[in-house]
């Protein structure tokens, strides 16, 4: 009998005061949950999913029956996510080469389609090479690892991106943080960092909670000055921003005095996913070797790739679609600044409407949608305590009609809920 029961043991069948144990331990998990979710519901910051029931676009029709929603809260910049082209390339690039590859690229996943984008997307950026990966999160996640050392130091904006903060946790490079776009503050953390080997200068281009631009200008003239090197993500800048729309480099002049660029494919180049890094061949090639979400995640989907490529030439056929942002975003912004609103950052179609409490934000924005108007309320930890807002981005393919009805229903929500006077 003994060695019955022992068998139930190892089997995982175990005795009726082990089950009670476990039980005792999910009831304890379970509560602490509710409890948590229940504070989180509490402060007002709660994040619900509206379901959508049609393509991303400007204009959206939500599931069970909200139809004729305009949105304001996607980062389909150029309004690529349907264009026709766009949709017809992914469908090709699924009847040739399939779904999915099943695979790393360095087993069995790489198809012609992904060197083919690979050298694209090098040659759009004006870089010597390029590597994809399955979102810019996994390439935020993947380079500092893989090209920092216990010698180096790393210097990041305090408001980078949550993926690049990640990325730079899992380094062991010394790791400074700087005050947000403060150069005097870069220049004595760089001067501090001296000791180290290799010094990295980390940013995001275009800050994707504030619509602002990094000082690209001075933070290469530091980098310069004290022989470091930079990094930018522009997740929120290829593809529309600078005369051509390869990015903040390219908007500030400094595409040379740039060492190293991550960005996506989900956002302005198709909104599908996708990922990239592109800089130095020697640094992309290592990044193939050791780069671990590379290594250890499945390849880019054809229809992805195809997405992507198409989106890509588009944009360097014609920078019509870009430069179309321009007009609207400063529609927009002056429309909202002459009704009382305060709008943070500068120029980007990023437009967040400062209102400071998480709930004021909340409940503006279920308003809004009942007026016809998709946007969402940000809070902490998203954005810091007391700077919750709503961001509103504009895409190349809003109206001006559907721009100056959203600063209509802004301005009648905004005073029934106190936040205009």
């Amino acid at each position: 009998m003994w060695r019955v029961a022992a068998v139930r043991v190892l089997q995982g069948g175990g005795t009726g005061a082990s089950r009670a144990a476990s039980g005792a331990a999910a009831a304890q998990l379970r509560r602490r949950l509710e409890n948590e979710l229940e504070d989180i519901r509490g402060a007002g910051t709660w994040k619900s999913e509206r379901v959508i029931a049609s393509r991303q676009g400007p204009h959206l029709r939500l599931a069970g029956g909200g139809a004729g929603i305009i949105n304001f809260c996607a980062n389909n910049y150029l309004g690529l996510s349907s264009h026709p082209e766009v949709i017809r390339a992914a469908v090709e690039a699924l009847e040739k080469f399939g779904a999915g590859l099943s695979s790393v690229r360095f087993i069995c996943g790489t198809q012609s389609i992904h060197k083919d984008l690979e050298e694209k997307i090098a040659r759009f950026h004006q870089r010597e090479d390029a590597i994809l990966y399955a979102s810019c999160f996994d390439a935020n996640a993947g380079i500092f690892e893989a090209l920092l050392t216990p010698e180096d130091a790393v210097l990041s904006d305090e408001l980078n991106h949550a993926s690049i903060i990640d990325g730079i946790r899992l380094c062991k490079a010394n790791k400074y943080r700087y005050k947000h776009m403060d150069m005097q503050d870069l220049e004595a953390k760089l001067k501090e960092a001296q000791k180290h080997q290799l010094r990295l200068v980390a940013t995001d281009g275009a800050f994707s909670m504030d619509g602002d631009i990094a000082p690209l200008r001075e933070i290469c003239q530091l980098a310069q000055k004290y022989d470091a090197l930079v990094f930018i993500d522009e997740c929120h800048a290829t593809g529309f921003l600078g005369p051509s729309g390869r990015g903040t480099d390219e908007l500030l002049g400094v595409m040379d005095k740039v060492t190293i660029i991550n960005s996506t494919l989900g956002k302005a180049l198709g909104g599908a996913a996708g990922g990239y890094t592109t800089g130095p061949k020697p640094l992309i090639d290592l990044l193939r070797q050791r780069s671990r979400p590379y290594l250890f995640s499945n390849s880019l989907p054809p229809a992805v790739v195809g997405c992507a490529s198409k989106a890509l030439d588009l944009l360097m056929e014609s920078n019509a679609i870009a430069q179309s942002m321009a007009a609207k975003t400063q529609r927009f912004r002056s429309k909202m600044a002459a009704a009382g609103f305060t709008i943070s950052g500068k120029d980007h179609p990023i437009c967040p409407v400062m209102l400071g409490d998480a709930r004021l934000a909340s409940v503006m924005a279920e308003d809004m949608l009942n007026r016809g108007i998709y946007v969402i309320g940000f809070s902490y930890p998203v954005v810091p305590k007391g700077k919750a807002r709503i961001r509103v981005q504009i895409s190349a393919m809003h109206s001006d009609e559907d721009i100056d009805r959203c600063v209509e229903a802004f301005t009648e929500v905004g005073r029934k809920h106190g936040a205009l006077s």
